[in-house]
């Protein structure tokens, strides 16, 4: 699945939003919990699992 130039700028605005809402943040940790599980669903939403993508602690 190749994406088109359209959508890999579209992309690239969403990954650069994401950050700059993380340097906003008033709290890192549940901005980025916040991101993370939204990834997840779209992950998920195409297929792809991310169980083994996690880091283990």
């Amino acid at each position: 699945m190749d994406m088109n130039e359209l959508e890999l700028k579209e992309q690239a605005i969403k990954e650069f939003v994401n950050i700059q809402r993380l340097k906003a943040a008033e709290d890192i940790n549940k901005e980025l919990e916040y991101q993370e599980r939204i990834l997840k669903a779209r992950l998920q939403a195409l297929g792809i699992p991310t169980e083994d993508l996690e880091i283990k602690r």
